[in-house]
């Protein structure tokens, strides 16, 4: 995931967070500042209009879509290995940006090049994980159920679903997640 370091990225991170929160591309250009703790100058100054911050938004799920995508290509880690890195980044990523979600299914209901992109980068992502996750199952009864549980046990519990019963340290803490991801993927074997 790409690590933000200027005001800019800052302003681009608060922005996605408050979509997230809001569960809204409709948020003010005025609340995003208070956010990002900027003047709305500031935001002025970097993208001259809340249009291009958003899209400059969009391109940052794009980029951190793509570096999650890149983990499966590492020749390093065995399957298994990637699946629990894999998971564990996109359930950091919606912990750390909830607006994502709100972002693919706004690029549903779009007709632009960002949207295509936005779709297309996910659905590739998505697919390399699911033919991972068939080889490491290696069961061919129950192969989209296998793919269900595993998705909904990666996004139900970082979602923000309004859901107080769930371990907030289980969220919070990386070797946590880890642990619950092996839980998972162990069940699956099964």
């Amino acid at each position: 995931m790409r690590e933000l370091k200027s005001i800019e990225e800052n302003i681009l991170d608060r922005a996605l967070y408050l979509i997230g929160k809001k569960r809204s591309l409709n948020i003010s250009v005025r609340a995003i500042a208070e956010e990002a703790k900027v003047n709305v100058s500031a935001i002025n100054y970097y993208f001259r209009t809340k249009e291009e911050m958003m899209r400059q938004v969009r391109e940052l799920y794009i980029t951190n879509t793509l570096s999650i995508s890149a983990i499966m290509t590492d020749t390093t880690l065995e399957a298994e290995e990637k699946l629990i890195t894999v998971a564990n980044e996109i359930m950091e990523y919606i912990i750390r940006y909830p607006g994502i979600t709100v972002l693919l299914r706004d690029a549903k209901e779009r007709d632009d090049e960002t949207s295509e992109r936005i779709l297309k980068v996910s659905n590739e992502m998505t697919e390399e994980i699911n033919v991972l996750l068939d080889k490491y199952i290696n069961k061919n009864e129950g192969i989209l159920y296998n793919h269900i549980l595993f998705w909904s046990a990666i996004n139900y519990p970082v979602e923000d679903n309004g859901i107080t019963s769930f371990d907030s340290e289980l969220l919070n803490s990386r070797e946590n997640r880890i642990a619950y991801i092996r839980q998972l993927l162990l069940m699956l074997h099964q």
